[in-house]
């Protein structure tokens, strides 16, 4: 489809906005959790699944919606995505039990997943080449806006109800809805290769039981909780699911993970560190229930206390991103990972001291921006071959979910079995601080700067 610059700037501002708003409403949903909580009576355990059914159904859609796609047209779907997750807003919006809640979220989840792949095809298909790299670049940064606008935007509609957080994705889903009938492309990619429903069939399990199963430990009583049901069978089942998983994908034709993209050590560090990423991402998620609990404010103040992170995420990310060339990302990377480690500590061990608490605030926000920001994917170009670049992005944004669904379900079980409260949120912040360490000594395996120049070189076609 042959776009004016004009044609192009306008489809791009509507890309922009539905990713935006999808991207919010996993920054955004923080602080609305103490709220959630105390509407419901539920406890910690229950409340994780705010997040973490989000994570799930996004995960499931990305790769189907993105399959339709190419089925009934990128606009279809594009429409259809945007309606699901306004639906699902609306749901939330007007539940009278938490089950609803639950319902709501899996489907603004499965919006949210097609949302992205979907805006990702259209650039591809209307943009010439020299532009889709700016364009790409243009809405992925939008993940990093979401998680700078969430608390501000999450204090303020707080002020008027937790359920603002979710009706005011309506008229904006609206807008979205007219203008993209207006001005996305319906023509679909001639060559369709067959969607990988066997492995998507599997994966959803595998990520379902397991997440359930860590959302079920007592850690209080580690040993003795996961040997019983329903811990124990579904830790199993997904255990066993993995090498069948394993088997799928290497036969399939458009297989949903590339597996020999693990050959490169560079790769597997990588995916480690992706998953440590979303789970650090999914503790802060947490945080305002945590300075609700320990400092009596209220839930819209205790999103405007994540300010001094927000910033520091902001002052950290373009800086970490020069900083790649200059210096090398694994430099970079270790640096990141063992300020956010460093920072989980400190507020496991004093997050119900003010000043512990900003100290942690702006040194997580610091980390938080070299693995979310660039770096990551930085290495990711560096090591697949051209043709493997989009199959290694979607391997790392793999990763980065399974790490958001783990850890949000992780951080529920176990502020929980600790007893609730401050102390039991600590302990979780504590034992994701403890998993950050391990993946900070990872890290220190990725290449220096003189390999990772080479490497880059062989890859550049002569």
């Amino acid at each position: 489809m042959t776009l004016t610059t004009r044609g192009r700037n306008q489809l791009l501002g509507v890309l922009f906005i539905g990713v935006l708003m999808a991207a919010l409403d996993i920054a955004i949903v923080g602080p609305a959790l103490p709220m959630i909580q105390a509407s419901f009576a539920i406890g910690e355990r229950e409340l994780a699944w705010v997040f973490a059914i989000y994570v799930l159904f996004s995960l499931i859609g990305t790769p189907l919606m993105a399959k339709l796609s190419d089925t009934y047209g990128r606009r279809t779907i594009y429409v259809a995505n945007v309606a699901l997750f306004a639906g699902g807003s609306l749901m939330i919006a007007l539940a009278p039990s938490f089950a609803i809640i639950l319902l709501g979220r899996a489907l603004q989840g499965l919006g949210a997943g097609g949302i992205f792949p979907v805006a990702a095809a259209v650039i591809g298909d209307t943009f010439p080449v020299e532009q889709r790299g700016s364009a790409l670049g243009l809405i992925g940064a939008v993940f990093g806006i979401a998680f700078l606008l969430g608390p501000i935007l999450g204090g303020l509609l707080l002020l008027a109800g937790w359920q603002w957080l979710f009706l005011i994705n309506l008229p904006i889903a609206a807008l979205v809805i007219v203008l993209s009938l207006r001005l996305l492309p319906t023509a679909r990619p001639a060559e369709q290769l067959p969607f990988d429903w066997p492995g998507m069939g599997i994966l959803s399990v595998m990520l379902g039981a397991l997440a359930y199963a860590l959302n079920q430990i007592d850690t209080t009583s580690f040993t003795a909780s996961i040997t019983t049901a329903p811990v124990l069978p579904l830790v199993l089942l997904a255990l066993v699911l993995v090498p069948i998983f394993v088997s799928v994908e290497r036969r399939a034709v458009d297989p949903l993970v590339r597996l020999s993209l693990f050959a490169s050590r560079q790769v597997r560090i990588v995916a480690g560190l992706a998953v440590g990423a979303g789970l650090s991402e999914t503790a802060v998620v947490f945080v305002p229930a945590l300075l609700v609990l320990a400092f009596g404010v209220s839930s819209s103040t205790a999103s405007f206390m994540l300010l001094p992170l927000v910033l520091a995420m902001a002052i950290g990310s373009p800086v970490s991103g020069r900083m790649l060339d200059r210096r090398g990302s694994r430099s970079i990377v270790v640096a990141g990972s063992a300020l956010i480690a460093v920072a989980l500590l400190i507020l496991g061990f004093f997050g119900d001291q003010i000043v512990p608490y900003y100290i942690f605030a702006i040194i997580f926000g610091l980390g938080i921006a070299v693995l979310l920001g660039a770096s990551l994917r930085y290495i990711m170009l560096n090591e697949a071959r051209e043709q493997d670049r989009a199959a290694a992005q979607g391997v790392l944004t793999l990763c980065t979910g399974i790490g958001q669904l783990v850890g949000s379900v992780l951080v529920g079980a176990i502020a929980q079995s600790r007893g609730g409260g401050v102390s039991g949120y600590s302990q979780a912040f504590l034992a994701v601080g403890v998993v950050m360490v391990i993946l900070t000594l990872v890290a220190l395996g990725l290449k220096g700067r003189a390999l990772e120049q080479q490497s880059r070189v062989q890859k550049v076609p002569a």
